[in-house]
């Protein structure tokens, strides 16, 4: 049986230690932290429960995908549960746009909000559809490591126009400011800028509606426990508290894996869910990269980071839904200062997630468990987190305490945060980007480093720097892409 490393065990990681096992491959997967899912950690304090990790679960039927590679249900291992509301978004003005369910309810919604806009919304859903048919459909699944895979599909790209910005397609068919923000905000959830994002990533709105936003009872971290009693079962071995230092080559060909222990350990081929630039930089032996991916390494625009404070109270609060985003007062202004100008503003807007909205046993009876996403400069700002992070904290609280969480500053049970520096220390995440690189149109496809490495020939790279990129389904179909470049192992 051929010999397979897997360097990282987050989500795509996992997908693809399964599915080189389901080729027959051998495969060892290796990550640095204590247990599976990479950056989807599980931290418990007092009898609260936080997932670190991705917390929106969209197009559930990848995840279902995996364990039918070995003729299972994953309903046998976890329990995935529709959301009604999608999010809420809640405005300075104390104004709030619930989005999700039926799409009546959803125009209902844009209906009390600026009626103008429903036949608005319509033709953007109905754009969003066409981009999930060629985006999602045809392309995420699709290697584009040659040139000539990107040329096939440029005009089938450049008909939807996907050069335009998320902001630029959603204000074309948007009027009111609010809507406009809201239908916009998606690719903050994949590391990106609406104003720069390329709107091919409005395919989010018709995958949203088409199979709806969903959450795993338990957590995320549920979810990757489920992943790794299947990997056990599979048969596939798991070395935690083992950072990957190098990958030795000989010409073009890997020939082992270097652990931080010191051991050498060979293998026949190498996938990485390490961040590529990481990779490439620090990993590969420089003799075997290929000024592509070095130039991508140097150059390509990264992520914003994240800052993310967790806290438990000891009040609960029922009429918080269980993802919120909460808006600050400017919207554009304040992206701007965290994607190019990369300063620490003094206002700010947050992803809040209340998981004990769907899950109670994330908190104690009578308590509600809580995190705060603030998108935030990564490290390239120079900003020193030692010192703002204590400083950001208390100001978070005033903006609930004032808003959507009274009395929240009186009923803390504890807190705590991460910041682009542990982002960039914990999961060795180049400038503490939260989602690697940028999901720019000049950093997609052909652009954005390839699956199958610009570098050594037995290695292949998953996760979120790579094609399709971030997100929960990105990083899963990155591996997806790995059965079109890897072949089934041949019986002897």
């Amino acid at each position: 049986m051929t010999n397979a490393a897997v360097i990282g065990g987050g989500f795509g990681g996992i997908a693809a230690a399964l599915r080189l096992r389901a080729k027959g491959y051998d495969v060892t997967v290796f990550d640095r932290c204590s247990r599976l899912g990479g950056r989807a950690q599980v931290f418990e304090k007092d009898g609260f429960k936080y997932d670190a990790g991705p917390t929106v679960i969209t197009a559930p039927q990848v995840l279902s995908e995996l364990f039918e590679l070995f003729g299972k249900e994953i309903s046998n291992y976890v329990d995935i549960v529709p959301l009604e509301t999608w999010y809420r978004f809640s405005f300075p003005d104390g104004d709030h746009f619930d989005y999700g369910g039926s799409p009546e309810k959803i125009k209902n919604e844009i209906r009390r909000i600026n009626p103008r806009d429903v036949s608005g919304y319509e033709a953007l859903y109905k754009d969003s559809e066409r981009l999930y048919r060629v985006g999602y459909e045809q392309l995420a699944n699709q290697p584009f490591h040659r040139l000539m895979d990107m040329l096939k599909i440029l005009p089938q790209m450049l008909r939807l126009r996907v050069y335009r910005s998320v902001w630029g397609l959603v204000s074309g068919h948007i009027q009111h400011d609010k809507l406009r923000q809201a239908f916009s905000v998606q690719p903050l959830l994949v590391g990106g800028n609406p104003f720069d994002t390329t709107c091919i990533y409005n395919l989010i709105h018709f995958l949203e509606r088409e199979f709806g936003v969903h959450f795993t009872m338990g957590g995320t971290g549920a979810l990757v426990d489920a992943f790794a009693k299947l990997m056990k079962e599979e048969g596939i071995s798991v070395r935690l508290n083992e950072t990957v230092i190098a990958l030795p080559t000989v010409g073009k060909t890997i020939q082992s894996v270097r652990t931080d222990n010191g051991e050498e350990i060979p293998f026949d081929l190498v996938i990485s869910n390490a961040d590529p630039a990481h990779l490439y930089d620090k990993m590969v032996d420089a003799k075997a990269v290929s000024r592509s991916a070095k130039l991508k390494t140097k150059y390509a625009s990264k992520s914003m980071g994240l800052f993310v404070l967790f806290f438990g109270t000891n009040m609960t609060y029922p009429d918080v839904e269980h993802h919120t985003i909460w808006l600050g007062k400017r919207y554009k202004e304040l992206l701007s200062d965290i994607f190019d100008r990369k300063v620490l503003a003094d206002d700010f807007s947050m992803y809040l997630h209340r998981p004990t909205a769907t899950d109670p046993s994330f908190a104690p009876e009578g308590c509600d468990s809580f995190y705060a996403l603030v998108p935030v400069p990564n490290m390239q700002g120079g900003i020193d987190w030692d010192d703002q992070g204590p400083r950001l904290t208390p100001r978070i609280f005033d903006a609930l305490n004032g808003s959507i969480l009274p009395g929240v500053k009186d009923n803390l049970a504890h807190s705590f945060f991460m910041t682009p520096s542990d982002f960039e220390s914990r999961y060795l995440s180049p400038a503490g980007a939260g989602f690697s690189i940028a999901p720019k149109f000049t950093q997609s496809a052909w652009f954005r480093f390839h699956n199958k490495a610009e570098g050594p020939d037995n290695l292949y790279i998953v996760g979120a720097g790579s094609h399709p990129g971030a997100g929960l389904p990105g990083v899963i179909s990155s591996a997806k892409v790995l059965d079109q470049l890897i072949p089934h192992v041949t019986a002897v």
